[in-house]
């Protein structure tokens, strides 16, 4: 495969520093560090390019804390200067990458995400009568490093933007301590191969679809599945043929294990596609899908918080419009018309003026005493 080289100009040039700075901000220009960075915004920018054109670069310490989103997970977040150069390095080596990346690989992708994925998936399941349902197990903690650089040098050449991937790889946060085998380890391997990537970082999701690039092909080329979609960890085969799904499930284990991976073993399972399959968030069936209850029970969770903060006027009427907007379009992507009409008059009764608008979004009008 063809390596790209002379990258690196590209990744420190002035242009490509903005609009990576423009990118990072997005949907945080009100926070303290964003804001401060952006205040003297060339002063920083012409800094940082010079640290990274002299290789002086390096990364600063994440701010790490723990989610429960319903299962518990660490999220890493870097220092603001650091995600700008994600961006800017994400923003000349993605490209070289994306071109080769199948169609049916959904997450962290222009024009793909957890909705086309799911209509994706039902346009196979109209088609055959199972489905193969796979989820890696402690996906991200288990990235192998030495795996994860040997990818990334398939298709990069330039060693100056190696040195750049390598250095934000190496100065990673440590992830959660899990201990997996594989045929060929002894007692200590496990211990001396780094692994784990940091969710939250740009990097760690784009990185996430490069490691699994080649198993992708190989189920699409090698195992020759008719439908395969993937989202993340998250992953489905589909056939006509309930014993070829059970002989592509070992085929899979052991791709994975050359990726030192593993299925997670209670998410791993072979159903009838007319039966309602759990996938991404939603309870999908050939000709609907239904919001999972640990879903809305999530949402119901956040609007209590941000009913509570309104009372507190922490939180701007046209913040919650928007805030209830955004979830709208899942509650009704999913098919909930009675969740969305609960949810409706439970803001009524606690003193949400809300109109429909014509279009269906919501607008949220001047407070009830």
């Amino acid at each position: 495969m063809k390596t790209i080289k002379h990258l690196f100009e590209r990744v420190y040039s002035f242009d490509n520093l903005l609009l990576a700075a423009k990118k990072a901000q997005k949907g945080k220009r009100y926070l303290p560090d964003v804001a401060a960075f952006h205040v003297r915004l060339e002063e920083n920018l012409l800094a940082l390019q010079e640290e990274i054109r002299s290789q002086t670069y390096q990364p600063g310490p994440y701010h790490a804390f723990l989610i429960h989103d319903p299962k518990e997970r660490l999220i890493s977040a870097a220092p603001y200067r650091d995600r700008v150069v994600h961006h800017a390095l994400c923003n000349v080596i993605e490209p070289i990458f994306e071109c080769g990346f199948i169609q049916d690989s959904y997450a962290n992708r222009k024009g793909k995400g957890t909705h086309t994925a799911i209509e994706r998936y039902q346009h196979f399941a109209r088609q055959y009568r199972y489905v193969l349902k796979c989820d890696v197990r402690k996906f991200f903690p288990s990235i192998d490093h030495a795996i994860l650089k040997q990818e990334i040098r398939r298709r990069v050449g330039c060693r100056a933007t190696l040195w750049l991937c390598n250095l934000i790889l190496d100065n990673s946060n440590e992830q959660e301590e899990h201990v997996q085998y594989f045929p060929g380890d002894d007692l200590f391997t496990p211990n001396t191969r780094r692994r784990g990537l940091p969710i939250g970082n740009l990097t760690s999701q784009f990185w996430a679809n490069v490691y699994l690039d080649r198993f992708d092909h190989v189920v699409q080329e090698i195992i020759r599945a008719p439908g395969y979609i993937r989202y993340v960890d998250d992953f489905v085969l589909f056939s006509n043929d309930k014993k070829q799904l059970a002989t592509w499930r070992e085929a899979i284990r052991e791709r994975l294990a050359a990726l030192r991976l593993t299925p997670h073993p209670n998410k791993t399972h072979i159903h009838q596609t007319t039966e309602g399959v759990p996938f991404l968030g939603y309870r999908v069936f050939p000709y609907h899908r239904l919001m999972l209850k640990a879903k809305s029970n999530r949402y119901r969770r956040y609007l209590r918080s941000m009913l509570a903060s309104r009372q507190k006027k922490q939180l701007q009427p046209q913040t919650l419009e928007n805030r209830l907007n955004s979830w709208l379009g899942h509650l009704r992507f999913g098919h909930n018309q009675r969740l969305e009409y609960n949810i409706f008059w439970h803001l009524c009764d606690h003193g949400v003026n809300l109109h429909r608008h014509p279009r269906g979004s919501w607008r949220v009008l001047e407070q009830q005493s």
